[in-house]
């Protein structure tokens, strides 16, 4: 029998908060990469894009909300697929600006980029979904799997567009409101994919060890947002002092 789920409200706020100011810095960074004069600028460029849209706006969005959801029985994460998931979402971030940041600007690559992207980040979201160890079996409803992908490919393509042709301060502010849901809205279609079933009280080899939710929501959001400000505050930091040595 389905075991019915609900929803912290906290952490769902704070999910949605920290996709947007991750999808903020990213937009932000993401300026530097055409603009890079060489290869090593370029490479850091979209280390730092992709590591604040993959890791802040998508990773981190994704495990506080995962955090968020109770289905009534005792939940740990695997922590060698729970790193993993992190990994993916940072390569996919990095190679979709990468693809569509390199060289002149075209729908055709926008649409590869998007499409690495959002594979990529849907991908990550199931691979969090598998790092989960409870006493229950999950399973997927594969059209609405197919759909989460759908969205994330599409939320991807508009994230990648939006990098790379918006620059006034409040456009970005805008794009990163509208990409918050839009990646909050991959991860609860993804989250809504899934039906969980108790299978007795059995719980997989590595439950004990595991990652205990706790406050680890709002831990891992003060962390997320710290690093993700003092990001901001370097970028403008830098930008500034270019512009003095041009002066």
């Amino acid at each position: 029998m389905p075991m019915p789920m609900s929803y912290n409200w906290l952490l769902v706020l704070l999910s949605y908060a920290v996709a947007v100011l991750g999808s903020f810095t990213a937009l932000q960074l993401a300026v530097a990469i055409p603009l890079a004069r060489n290869q090593r600028q370029k490479t850091a460029a979209v280390a730092m894009a992709g590591g604040a849209m993959g890791l802040g706006a998508i990773w981190a969005m994704h495990f506080i909300a995962m955090l968020a959801c109770d289905s009534g029985m005792d939940v740990t994460y695997d922590p060698a697929i729970t790193a993993l998931s992190a990994v993916v979402a940072f390569a996919a971030c990095s190679g979709g600006l990468l693809l569509v940041g390199d060289g002149q600007f075209s729908w055709l690559k926008l649409a590869g980029a998007g499409t690495c992207m959002g594979v990529g980040v849907a991908s990550m979201h199931y691979l969090g979904m598998a790092a989960m160890m409870m006493p229950a079996t999950v399973n997927y409803d594969y059209g609405v799997v197919f759909l989460s992908f759908v969205i994330a490919v599409a939320a991807s393509m508009a994230a990648l567009w939006l990098a790379f042709n918006l620059r006034g301060p409040l456009q970005m502010i805008g794009s990163a409101l509208v990409m918050g849901v839009a990646v909050c809205g991959m991860h609860y279609t993804g989250m809504a994919a899934a039906t969980f079933e108790d299978n007795g009280g059995q719980v997989p080899d590595g439950y004990a060890d595991g990652l205990r939710v706790g406050n680890l929501g709002v831990t891992i959001f003060v962390i997320t947002a710290t690093l993700l400000g003092l990001t901001l505050v370097l970028h403008y930091w830098r930008q500034r002092y270019r512009s003095s040595l041009s002066i």
